[in-house]
């Protein structure tokens, strides 16, 4: 049975306590949700993350103890739980932890209004029920108007990879990533198409080699027009797209 966070913590009595159980005090406090896919670099003080990753080597030494692998004397696993801990905070889930890149914004000085398309770019993530790999690709198309931020190009593929670097579904992930890009960008029209791999699917359970999914997202324009969904996929490069 799990115990609710006290309402109120000292600074000492927060002091003493492992950097993840401060963090979700922080959390808690302000209501702030912390579920795999979300980033909660906002609530992550100067020298946690350091911390953070030794705590989760240390965990992850327990996990391979109850593996019951011998990481003493096992050359190879000697330093796993630090390598994990660090792929894990560092690289594979990063984006839970750092704030979205800085994204130079430049105003559409030419009131460009025709349908712009970005991809593939090649996405990484991890299927959050199995911590197995994704690996995927998206295209992104853009209806700007008169008003729209326009970004460069390489921004397009750091958002990507801030949003793809963490725990997810992919339905959810495309989603997350409509959501950032629509918010820097404010086009009419925004179309995100995603295809990826699983690697729960060709790594464990069924083994299956050759299935990937496909999925989209929407918005504006690109919702309401016929012509322009069809204009977008029609122009999505296919030899990428199989």
């Amino acid at each position: 049975m799990t115990h609710p966070e006290p309402l109120f913590r000292s600074e000492d009595e927060l002091a003493a306590l492992p950097a993840s159980e401060r963090i979700r005090y922080r959390l808690l406090r302000c209501g702030q949700r912390h579920h795999a896919n979300d980033n909660i670099a906002e609530h992550i003080r100067e020298g946690e993350l350091a911390e953070l990753k030794a705590e989760v080597a240390s965990k992850m030494r327990e996990v391979l103890h109850a593996l019951v692998i011998d990481t003493d004397s096992d050359h190879n696993t000697h330093e796993t739980a630090e390598r994990v801990a660090k792929m894990y905070l560092e690289e594979v889930f990063r984006g839970r932890y750092v704030p979205m890149p800085s994204v130079t914004e430049f105003p559409n000085a030419s009131r460009l209004n025709e349908l712009m398309i970005v991809g593939p770019i090649t996405v990484r993530s991890a299927c959050s029920h199995h911590l197995c790999p994704i690996i995927g690709r998206v295209w992104i198309g853009i209806l700007p108007n008169e008003h729209s931020n326009l970004i460069g190009l390489s921004k397009y593929a750091r958002v990507c990879d801030w949003v793809m670097s963490r725990p997810q579904i992919q339905e959810e992930a495309v989603i997350m990533l409509a959501d950032a890009l629509q918010d820097r960008v404010k086009p009419d029209g925004l179309a995100i198409v995603m295809e990826a791999d699983h690697f729960c699917m060709h790594w464990r359970g069924v083994k299956d080699d050759e299935s990937a999914m496909v999925n989209s997202v929407m918005r504006g324009a690109f919702l309401k027009d016929a012509n322009l969904r069809r204009e977008f996929l029609a122009l999505m490069p296919k030899k990428h797209a199989t």
